[in-house]
């Protein structure tokens, strides 16, 4: 009876709303394509970066500043504010695409937590000894997760500051000549 209660009350809301009938398997095959994935990540990425121009066009702002007073002054200091500003720079770049990798590693783990828990599930365990198996899953996926994350924003910051550190250094060069 409660289940021919929800199918008619799920009837009823397909009927009240046309508009929302979205087949299940299109979403699915949507989804399921690895350019999907690689755009949502360049849109969350771009988002990301727009947000954050403001920080980085500041960034930019104090380099050249300090490099005009250091050329008028003609101190020694020539590379110590282009290594500054390339580390703001890598720590910008590599927080962005950390995030970015959050935004795209979140449902993903989210589905793999499911499938897990499901076949654990459909294994025979009872209740209680799932309930400690998806505690346990969820510590170990979202530590692996984590560490990924961490590691790529690394990669990423490392090098967005060494390609930083050369183009401003390169930048200057060609001024002072």
């Amino acid at each position: 009876m409660k289940q021919e209660t929800m199918i008619s009350m799920a009837d009823e809301f397909i009927e009240q709303n046309p508009n929302t009938n979205i087949s299940p398997s299109l979403l699915r095959r949507i989804l399921s394509k690895r350019r999907t994935w690689v755009c949502l990540f360049i849109s969350v990425y771009a988002l990301l970066l727009s947000f954050s121009w403001n920080l980085l066009h500041s960034i930019l702002d104090w380099y050249n500043s300090t490099t005009s007073l250091d050329s008028s002054s003609s101190s020694g200091s020539f590379g110590w504010p282009a290594l500054y500003a390339s580390i703001l720079f890598g720590a910008v770049f590599g927080l962005l695409s950390m995030a970015a990798a959050l935004a795209i590693a979140i449902p993903a783990t989210v589905v793999t937590w499911i499938t897990v828990l499901v076949l654990l599930t459909f294994a025979g365990k009872p209740r209680k000894a799932l309930v400690l198996e998806g505690r346990k899953i969820t510590k170990d996926i979202a530590g692996f997760v984590i560490k990924i994350v961490i590691k790529e924003g690394n990669i990423v910051a490392v090098v967005c500051a060494v390609i930083g550190y050369f183009a401003l250094v390169g930048r200057n060069g060609e001024e002072d000549s």
